[in-house]
């Protein structure tokens, strides 16, 4: 909640509700309060809409756990992705950075978080057991590790080869062109093309 009264109790509500998005403080709630005051009503209604749909329709993909339109998303059905590569990340967000650098055309696997004792997420709060079962049950023969070079990141990507190091599968890490502690989102896309197409043997 934002500290500052304006004249308007319906202004003060919708900037503390812009408030609330991460990265947005209230002097930057305002102005986006502003500029929607200045659209027409219809731009106004066709935006909470649109919001309002994202939020009932949007779907998580069986298959990679990344958001989708359907129940499979766009780049599970794509044929001419390689199926047999599957590129583990922590978010959506690092789905849609990976895809700009245009250098990675296998699949994905979103675990939806990385392991964080201190945060009370464990294992169990991710998409792992769906990772182990369509490594179990598809034709995949590299994992390639791209989770966030933080201590969270590095537990994560432990875990993981423990658990899947039984099976006859290639696993493999981003080179050191990512930064240590920085995330993917963040990461120009040629370092991290880079980072992809000179990934090296995960080591544990």
């Amino acid at each position: 909640m934002q500290d500052t009264n304006y004249s308007s109790k319906l202004l003060n509500n919708a900037v503390a509700e812009f408030a609330k998005l991460p990265g947005i403080g209230s002097k930057t709630a305002l102005r986006l309060v502003l500029h929607l005051l200045k659209k027409t009503e219809e731009d106004v209604t066709i935006f909470g809409e649109t919001m309002i749909e994202l939020k009932k329709n949007i779907k998580k993909c069986k298959i990679c756990k990344n958001v989708s339109d359907n129940e499979i998303c766009d780049i599970c059905k794509d044929n001419q992705r390689n199926k047999e590569q599957i590129c583990v990340v922590e978010n959506i967000n690092d789905v849609i950075a990976i895809e700009k650098t245009r250098q990675f055309d296998g699949l994905y696997h979103v675990l939806g978080g990385l392991i964080s004792p201190m945060d009370g997420i464990g294992p169990d709060n991710l998409e792992i057991d769906a990772l182990i079962e369509r490594l179990a049950n598809g034709n995949i023969n590299e994992i390639i590790f791209a989770l966030n070079t933080t201590p969270e990141g590095d537990t994560t990507n432990y875990y993981l080869h423990k658990k899947i190091s039984g099976f006859n599968i290639k696993i493999t890490a981003l080179s050191r062109g990512v930064s240590i502690g920085s995330e993917l989102q963040y990461t120009d896309e040629l370092t991290l093309g880079r980072s992809i197409v000179n990934r090296i043997p995960f080591e544990n």
